[in-house]
């Protein structure tokens, strides 16, 4: 977001403005960790507080907290009142910890060192190819997450927070089947197969992946008793045989070609002939019009080396291992749902 300027559009001037406006945006990321790290939503949820408030609500420095909060409100995050308090913007509003939309765990992870000095190792990684991640930490990113609880603990709160309005799209937009069985392949806590089958009573599903983000699956309610399995093991190798419908939400992007086909064959094996597959990922456009997809990307490049894809790029990964691409669905959300058939 540039700095509103009164010049002439076009002025070298603004257009120097803007550009170093947008250079320094890792300001804007520390900023709004900083908000999300003392928590600075939950505190205005009553109501304005001056900063002052919420500095002795938060033991931190108020002179400090109200350049910060100055800061962020220029750019809709937060908003000041004439008396000099605060109070919360609908962008704000995913802040606090109590909502049901909350990112605060999602801000936490993506303005955390894992993403953060990955980011500054952008150069490196375009010079040289491969993951910054990895040239930066040792290890790849879920290997690295191995060695580390906290992280883990971070990654998994952070991908659910970020997951759930995905979740609800995905469930909404996608004409699911009244009976049979979903199979959420790398599926994380759940999210997406927990919303599926409460939207879908006589709808069965197993939550496939690896022991960590199992530990803490989102199915145990009564609504879905004795209509779930958890299946521990490694996409790579095998998946589950059996299910109606599986489902790769936000699996293919974090792998390279090579990978995806290996991830994709594992499925095709499992699958009966005429089966259904859905990818949940970024489809990109075409063109220069800017799309979120575009910037998760970038992130892609940096942490995993996967990509977002287009629709043709999809199919020709879908076809080498033995589906075809039947129709690609949009959704609410920022991904698609990218349907298709084993033959």
């Amino acid at each position: 977001m540039a700095i509103p300027s009164t010049r002439p559009a076009g002025d070298p001037a603004d257009i120097a403005t803007h550009l170093m406006d947008q250079a320094l945006g890792h300001l804007f990321s520390a900023a709004l960790r900083t908000a999300a790290q003392y928590r600075i939503a939950d505190h205005l949820a009553a109501g304005p507080r001056t900063p002052e408030q919420l500095a002795a609500a938060t033991d931190t420095h108020a002179p400090h907290l109200r350049r910060v909060l100055r800061y962020l409100a220029a750019r809709g995050i937060f908003r000041e009142d004439a008396s000099g308090a605060y109070q919360l913007t609908p962008a704000a509003r995913p802040l606090r910890t109590d909502v049901p939309d909350s990112l605060h765990t999602a801000v936490l992870l993506t303005t955390d060192d894992l993403y953060l000095r990955t980011s500054a190792g952008l150069p490196e990684a375009v010079r040289d190819g491969g993951s910054a991640f990895e040239r930066i930490f040792g290890a790849p990113l879920f290997t690295h997450l191995a060695s580390d609880p906290a992280k883990r603990e971070l990654f998994d709160d952070g991908m659910s927070a970020l997951a759930a309005p995905v979740d609800e799209a995905v469930a909404a937009a996608y004409p699911f089947p009244e009976t049979g069985t979903v199979v959420d392949v790398g599926g994380g806590r759940g999210g997406l197969l927990r919303t599926v089958l409460r939207r879908h009573p006589q709808l069965t599903g197993v939550l496939f992946d690896q022991a960590p983000p199992l530990a803490h699956h989102l199915l145990d309610s009564d609504d879905l008793k004795g209509r779930w399995q958890t299946r521990e093991g490694d996409f790579f190798t095998a998946v589950p045989e059996g299910g109606d419908i599986y489902v790769l939400k936000h699996v293919l992007h974090d792998w390279p070609d090579g990978a995806c086909r290996r991830i994709l064959r594992s499925c095709r094996v499992a699958m009966a002939t005429g089966s259904r597959l859905l990818v949940v990922d970024c489809v990109l456009p075409p063109g220069n019009a800017p799309h979120f997809g575009k910037t998760l990307d970038i992130a892609m490049l940096a942490l995993l080396d996967g990509r977002e894809r287009n629709a043709d790029e999809l199919a020709s990964l879908l076809s080498d291992t033995g589906f075809r691409l039947t129709r690609v669905l949009p959704t609410p959300a920022v991904p698609s749902i990218v349907e298709a058939v084993a033959e």
